[in-house]
């Protein structure tokens, strides 16, 4: 599905539920957000209908299946995101949530449905030894937990290009070959090669339908929207006008496209980047938790597109 010529159409939207196991970083109204348009826009792309999402349709139709975001922080955003609309569709449904250090899980058992959200933001190994932090760009060790998923969310991205003191590895490794430092970009092609031999070995088609989320917009430099007097996210209110965004375009998208081009297995992209990079509104911003989030999203708020585009191609297979 192309979203390269799409835009934001303001409309008049109701918001999704809540379920009490947000995030409290995320739930930007509790903390203080007064306005509210950043609730109210509705993806639209040129060449198709986006249809409004309807979590009891989506419940029934997959019953007795079980749903699962596997990555970082964004991937629980969705995850988030999606629970919350669920349960805005049946509030009388009662649910289950059950939270361990690396994975949630929401449980419907009337409709015998659960979304889980596993933490694994390189997908590839990262273990420590004794050189180190090693991020072992050929190895998958924790693929079990995605096998007999009836749908498969992945993604992987902003771990891969921190620096400094916010980056976790000291070592890259492929075969017996450690890497003080290697191009990011060259290392994140490296790995996500890995995880799609993996998906193209293991998945059948017609059991799993497996996505990836694209990569998700941050902003923290005024100057990438025209504004350069602007410092980041703080203080916006409404989405980029138009269909095109003025800063530069990230590298890990073509990394993306061109992996998931070349895999023998059928991977539904959702291609949110420039949805994203059009909503410098949407951010938790100073409503986060003790710091200003321009790269996370408010909840509810921009991921239910996301959850919108996830369950337009759901319904049309």
């Amino acid at each position: 599905m192309n979203f390269s010529h799409s835009s934001f159409w303001y409309v008049v939207m109701s918001s999704s539920g809540a379920v009490r196991e947000r995030d409290e970083g995320l739930n930007c109204i509790k903390n203080g957000r007064t306005d509210n348009f950043y609730l109210k826009y509705k993806w639209q792309p040129t060449d198709c209908d986006i249809p409004r999402f309807n979590g009891e349709d989506l419940l029934i139709n997959y019953r007795g299946k079980n749903f699962m975001f596997v990555g970082d922080s964004l991937s629980s955003n969705q995850w988030q995101s999606l629970a919350c609309m669920l349960h805005a569709a049946v509030p009388n449904s009662n649910y289950t949530f059950d939270r361990t250090r690396n994975r949630s899980v929401l449980s419907f058992p009337e409709f015998e449905f659960t979304v889980t959200f596993l933490k694994d933001g390189f997908l590839v190994d990262l273990v420590v030894e004794e050189a180190g932090r090693v991020l072992k760009l050929d190895s998958l060790s924790r693929t079990e937990e995605w096998k007999g998923v009836d749908v498969l969310i992945f993604n992987s991205y902003h771990w891969w290009i921190h620096t400094g003191r916010l980056q976790t590895w000291d070592y890259f490794q492929v075969g017996d070959k450690l890497y003080k430092d290697m191009d990011h970009m060259e290392a994140y092609k490296i790995a996500l090669t890995t995880w799609a031999n993996w998906v193209d070995s293991n998945i059948d088609p017609a059991v799993t339908k497996v996505f990836f989320q694209g990569i998700s917009a941050v902003h923290y430099r005024g100057k990438d929207w025209d504004e350069p007097m602007v410092q980041d996210c703080s203080g916006q209110t409404k989405p980029i006008e138009g269909s095109t965004y003025p800063g530069e375009r990230y590298s890990g998208e073509a990394v993306v496209k061109s992996v998931l081009s070349n895999m023998t297995k059928p991977v539904n992209l959702l291609d949110i980047t420039l949805l994203t990079q059009l909503r410098k509104d949407g951010h938790p911003a100073r409503f986060a938790s003790g710091t200003t989030d321009c790269s996370h999203w408010c909840v509810a708020g921009v991921p239910d597109s996301w959850n919108e585009l996830l369950y337009t191609i759901l319904i049309q297979k």
